[in-house]
């Protein structure tokens, strides 16, 4: 078992850890994702060897559109085939996913989760762009930290393998993709002896070859294409064990365990905030302050989004829980609430919980989510009717959905901790390619890549 340490950021784990799963990458840049395929690049230069013995071969399109139909080409080759992007780019991908899902191809998408132009382009990070594929029939994989992309990037490739769904693994641009830690490195040799290698060699044996011809891509009538449709249901029913067999996997190799959802806190909790992305580390800290001062709170972090299994949610959660809040990176205009909240209230109907559910929206175009913003929330919580709609981290004046910051004056900063953050202007990326482009490196969080959860954060 290595216990190798090495300071990177989110984009270079995620590169390191699918370049181990990747015959060839189609990529083309767009901040704040360039680094992924650059580092892939450059491993590949270097004549570095994936798990198959074999250089990764790099393709650069001339736009992501391209890079998603080289993915789709290269899957039905029979090649293990993995690409990078964000935001706008992601998008342009989206009638590939459709079809690579469809296929049962087992594609990875690695995005640092970035805002997308609305009224105006904003290169920072939040979950505009992967929500707008939800509906696309690939997994959504989650992580909240560097570590997390090390460790989780690895389990959306082994069960993307397995399970024939493709994965969309994203994290917080910038947040998490240009974090820079010292985490714990996972090696090339343990991720072999997990991998299930005979699926690789089914999926390669199904590749497109006029030696042993098949029918593909077909068009269909109304007669057939529902029941076509409705015949991938058993892939997505299996998906979630598979990802919980996986994270075990990798708990044997790293000492660190994960779940669909991870439980932090009380473990008789009245209040929970439940998120995904960097904002649970935040979280994570106010929960143990409030916890050491009396109070009963705790953070669910949602790592598996798609599926989403209403089983393994309700396992982690407290049956104490009372009351609720959603936290959501994006907007939905017109929506009755955000894609994570209408879930979570969907996976509490029906269940014999009713506890009191209400969302908010936090951290759009990269907004900074600080501690005094998730003490709002969980003394919103406490009140007999807290908001619902809410805004965090603005001061909403027309609307008036934000909640007031509240115990401001404390310092949840370890002591000894030296903070600093670093801006660089730059471009917006989609020309420069990420090279100029604002990078912020925060060192103040608090990490402990080698320390487990106690037994009362995690259940």
């Amino acid at each position: 078992m290595s216990k190798k340490m090495k300071t990177m950021d989110g984009n270079t784990a995620a590169a390191y850890i699918s370049y181990a799963f990747t015959d060839v990458a189609a990529i083309y840049p767009i901040t704040p994702s360039s680094p992924m395929a650059e580092h892939v690049d450059e491993m590949a230069a270097h004549g570095k060897k994936n798990l198959f013995g074999e250089t990764v071969r790099v393709i650069e399109m001339e736009s992501e559109g391209g890079a998603a139909g080289a993915v789709h080409g290269s899957l039905q080759a029979g090649a293990l085939t993995t690409t990078y992007t964000a935001s706008q780019g992601f998008l342009l991908m989206i009638p590939n996913l459709y079809k690579i899902s469809g296929e049962l191809l087992p594609g990875v998408f690695h995005v640092s989760a970035r805002a997308l132009a609305t009224s105006t382009l904003n290169i920072f990070g939040d979950h505009q762009d992967v929500m707008a594929a939800r509906q696309a029939g690939c997994a959504m994989l989650a992580e909240a930290s560097v570590q997390e992309v090390m460790d989780l990037s690895a389990v959306a490739h082994l069960v993307a393998i397995k399970g024939r769904v493709p994965f969309i693994n994203f994290f917080d641009g910038f947040r998490t993709s240009h974090e820079i830690q010292k985490i714990e490195m996972v090696d090339y040799d343990d991720l072999g002896k997990i991998l299930d290698w005979d699926a690789v060699k089914k999926f390669r044996r199904s590749a497109l070859n006029p030696d042993h011809p098949v029918i593909r891509g077909t068009a269909q009538n109304p007669d057939i294409y529902f029941q076509e449709r409705e015949s991938v249901n058993r892939y997505y029913d299996a998906l979630p064990e598979l990802v919980e067999e996986a994270m075990a996997q990798m708990a044997k190799i790293t000492g660190r365990e994960h779940h669909l959802f991870d439980y932090y806190g009380a473990p008789d909790a009245d209040r929970v905030i439940i998120a995904m992305g960097s904002v649970c580390q935040t979280a994570e800290e106010v929960a143990d302050y409030l916890n050491k001062n009396g109070e009963k709170v705790g953070l669910l972090n949602v790592h598996l989004y798609r599926p989403f299994s209403v089983k393994h949610f309700l396992q982690q959660l407290p049956a104490t829980v009372e009351k609720v809040a959603v936290l959501d990176r994006t907007k939905e205009p017109g929506a009755i609430g955000e894609p994570l909240y209408l879930d979570v209230k969907a996976a509490y109907y029906g269940s014999d919980r009713n506890p009191v559910i209400v969302g908010g929206r936090y951290g759009l175009g990269g907004k900074d989510t600080t501690p005094d913003q998730i003490f709002a929330v969980y003394d919103e919580l406490a009140k007999d009717a807290p908001k619902n709609g809410f805004t965090l981290g603005i001061d909403d004046d027309v609307t008036h959905t934000s909640l007031t910051p509240s115990h401001t004056d404390v310092d949840l900063t370890p002591e000894g901790t030296t903070a600093c953050k670093f801006w660089g202007l730059g471009s917006d990326g989609t020309v420069g390619a990420n090279k100029s482009a604002i990078k912020i490196i925060c060192m103040r969080r608090r990490t402990s890549p080698m320390i487990p959860r106690s037994p009362a954060a995690s259940r």
